[in-house]
């Protein structure tokens, strides 16, 4: 951070993202906020917060972001990390949305746009909801007698359709991160207890499809051979096929 912060980019208004691990959690940790200068903001954190481990910052080349650009980024980001809940989020509130004459709140769409596209490439998805399953996706079922559950691969992960079923609890021999995984959407309302089942009452994106079928079935599971199509070929058969073609 000291050598960091004497880039000239720093002392310009700009929206930033922190980033580290969870101390309890699988899901990262992170922080939005904005500044004018973003210097400041982040010499403030570096002494006062101490879970993060890296940081994104976003300003513009031409100095064209006013205070209240970065303030509606700030917002419209943290609106994204609710709705995707794909990380533990720091901000105790949703900012309000400064007022914006029509061009400039369309110019700091594209902006958010712009930076939209740069996160997922620089390791940083957690702005991203569930990608929709159109009728190019194979659907994919995996069931077993504690849970049935229907999902899709996709570029960003695997996706697990809202309505499927997951187990309430893991087997003693799962991972611990399967329980804290559990934890953590029961607590974002990703999942919901219905009966003695929990369901899913969004479509959610996980890392890996092994990680959603663990989850699924609360124990350790190869996901490319357990989800399966309506003929019964595995994610990995359809996979190894569509290479072949």
């Amino acid at each position: 951070m000291p050598i960091a912060k004497s880039r000239e980019e720093f002392g310009r208004a700009g929206v930033y993202v922190l980033i580290g691990p969870s101390e309890d959690s699988d899901l990262p940790t992170i922080y939005v906020g904005q500044g004018d200068p973003v210097r400041l903001r982040l010499e403030q954190h570096y002494a006062n917060k101490d879970f993060w481990t890296w940081t994104v910052a976003f300003v513009s080349t031409d100095e064209s972001l006013n205070t209240a650009h970065v303030q509606y980024l700030e917002t419209r980001l943290v609106q994204r990390a609710h709705a995707a809940r794909r990380a533990q989020l720091e901000n105790r509130n949703v900012p309000r949305e400064p007022a914006l004459a029509e061009a400039e709140r369309m110019d700091a769409e594209s902006f958010l746009a712009d930076m939209l596209s740069l996160l997922p490439v620089l390791g940083l998805a957690v702005f991203e909801p569930a990608p929709a399953a159109d009728a190019g996706r194979t659907m994919l079922t995996l069931r077993s007698q504690k849970a049935v559950a229907r999902g899709y691969d996709s570029p960003q992960g695997f996706v697990v359709a809202a309505g499927s079923q997951a187990a309430p609890t893991s087997s003693p021999s799962a991972r611990p991160g399967l329980s804290r995984l559990r934890d953590d959407l029961l607590a974002q309302g990703v999942l919901e207890a219905q009966g003695e089942m929990l369901v899913f009452a969004q479509d959610y994106v996980f890392s890996s499809p092994s990680t959603a079928g663990g989850l699924v079935l609360g124990q350790e599971v190869n996901g490319r051979t357990a989800w399966k199509d309506e003929q019964g070929r595995t994610l990995r058969e359809i996979q190894e096929a569509e290479c072949v073609a």
